[in-house]
């Protein structure tokens, strides 16, 4: 079992100028438990939205795909929105409208990792997330995405606290180029990725687009290109990513405190190509639509 814990919402996309907008459920923490639920994962999501039409959506297409929702997702609030607005290259700009503020956080009994990060580390939230985080690190794999939106994270000084307070509390952090560049003006992505090692993660992975992906622990470090494809959107690219680095790392029997800091070289090259394929085929279709583990193997 996985818990993913953090925003469900509906992305709002509009592509050509002139054509209507389209609406697909999204939110990272969600499009991660979507994402593990499809490779064949037990995966429970601890998340908010409104018991309005959006929110049905949103709660259908989770559960349609085998997601476990606890019994507290319902609020009196509206269902929380990302408005993305597509560039010529699939890559989208978004703003936000949501609130995150659990009174409580549990994860899931016998869960093998618990995955989080983007809205869902935010104030008020994100402080009951990380005394939870703090509590369970030490026999439960922690995952962490920072998933930076500057709009609401507020100064890049704030932010940067923020992601080093989760960095810190993480055995797995997966980031996106952007995220660095935008916390860390100017400075070298390899420079980043080591201090983010040095202060307690195992394994980082950072995604650059079209580029490929990096995956460094503290003795070596791994680059692979990006699978060629027709790019329709890159949304929920980076989810997919994370969905199956986790799914592949628990195949490889490696996904626990006391193995990552021993993951081989030759199995974290065959995990982050799966999982840049993965992100491939999300890329190669509309909105945040992830792989089922047929079409994964498909695409191998």
């Amino acid at each position: 079992m996985f818990t993913v814990i953090g925003e469900s919402l509906v992305d709002v996309v509009y592509g050509r100028a002139g054509a209507p907008p389209t609406e697909h459920v999204g939110g990272s923490p969600a499009n991660v438990a979507l994402g593990l639920a499809r490779l064949g994962d037990a995966v429970g999501l601890v998340t908010q939205f409104g018991r309005d039409v959006r929110g049905e959506r949103v709660e259908a297409h989770l559960t349609r795909a085998g997601v476990t929702l606890t019994g507290s997702h319902l609020t009196d609030r509206a269902t929380a929105t990302a408005t993305a607005r597509l560039a010529a290259d699939g890559s989208a700009a978004y703003e936000f409208d949501l609130r995150w503020d659990p009174a409580t956080l549990a994860a899931y009994p016998g869960s093998v990792a618990v995955h989080t990060g983007s809205l869902g580390t935010l104030a008020p939230g994100g402080d009951v997330l990380a005394d939870l985080l703090g509590r369970i690190r030490r026999d439960t794999v922690v995952s962490y995405d920072p998933n930076v939106r500057p709009d609401l994270h507020g100064t890049r000084e704030y932010a940067r606290a923020q992601v080093e307070r989760f960095v810190r509390l993480a055995h797995l952090v997966k980031a996106s180029g952007d995220d660095v560049a935008w916390l860390y003006p100017g400075e070298p992505v390899a420079d980043v990725v080591a201090r983010w090692l040095a202060a307690g993660p195992s394994l980082v992975v950072v995604t650059e687009g079209g580029a490929g992906a990096r995956l460094a622990t503290p003795g070596y470090t791994v680059e692979l290109p990006a699978p060629p494809v027709t790019v329709v959107d890159t949304v929920g690219a980076g989810d997919s990513v994370t969905s199956a680095l986790l799914d592949g790392l628990y195949r490889h029997g490696v996904l626990t405190v006391g193995a990552l800091p021993r993951l081989a070289e030759e199995t974290a090259t065959e995990v982050l190509r799966r999982a840049l394929r993965a992100a491939a085929i999300t890329c190669g279709r509309p909105g945040a639509d992830p792989p089922t583990d047929a079409e994964l193997a498909a695409a191998t």
